[in-house]
């Protein structure tokens, strides 16, 4: 299988849906200890993934992904656009100018992802952010078998346990750390954002079978 253009381009409109659809769920679990602002910054993040999208025509995915980068990082609201703008610029690193992604290609751009995101911060599982669902995807991913929707399969549902995992532990990073054993109980907001994520990039692509 292979991902042309107007599937990614769905699974990205797809993923905007998603994360509009939670921008209250996603503030509210940042007031408790948080700015309260997450979601309203995803929302802002969404719009602009969503953007690049709809406008993509003759260019390359990499040079899709290059627009959506910059223009997440350029956007206002704490942490999450430069958090945000990084990981989907990390998509971009493996690719030139292809006309399709294969699986194999789907694995290094999440890998990207990874690097990308741990030359910016030094977060790492267990440390209650984005990283407690990012990781864990990523490397879901690599080791999975299978072909494109069992690779976007197998990432959801680790970021969506390793989101799930993060309201058993207490914040490291942030304005929460000072909250700290109080944190425990509730999940973090980025790496629930970022749960979305790659479940939006799943069910995108579920969405047109």
């Amino acid at each position: 299988m292979f991902l042309c253009r107007k599937s990614f381009s769905a699974m990205l409109k797809y993923t905007e849906d998603l994360w509009l659809k939670n921008v209250d769920r996603l503030s509210e679990i940042d007031s408790r200890f948080g700015d309260g602002d997450h979601g309203i910054t995803i929302g802002k993040i969404a719009r602009a993934m969503g953007e690049c999208a709809e406008n993509w025509k003759d260019e390359s995915f990499r040079d899709l992904i290059l627009c959506m980068s910059e223009k997440i990082l350029g956007i206002s609201g704490g942490s999450a656009g430069p958090l945000y703008g990084t990981l989907t610029g990390g998509l971009a690193l493996p690719l030139s100018d292809e006309k399709e992604i294969d699986g194999e290609l789907l694995k290094k751009m999440f890998q990207g992802c990874h690097t990308e995101m741990t030359a910016i911060t030094k977060a790492r599982v267990g440390d209650k952010t984005m990283m407690d669902a990012l990781i864990p995807a990523v490397e879901a991913a690599v080791a999975s078998s299978g072909d494109i929707p069992e690779i976007l399969a197998t990432a959801a549902q680790a970021a969506a346990q390793g989101a799930a995992g993060t309201e058993k532990i207490a914040s490291k990073f942030g304005r929460a750390r000072s909250y700290g054993d109080r944190t425990i109980g509730t999940p973090d907001a980025g790496a629930v954002s970022t749960s979305l994520f790659f479940q939006g990039l799943y069910e995108g692509l579920v969405s047109q079978q």
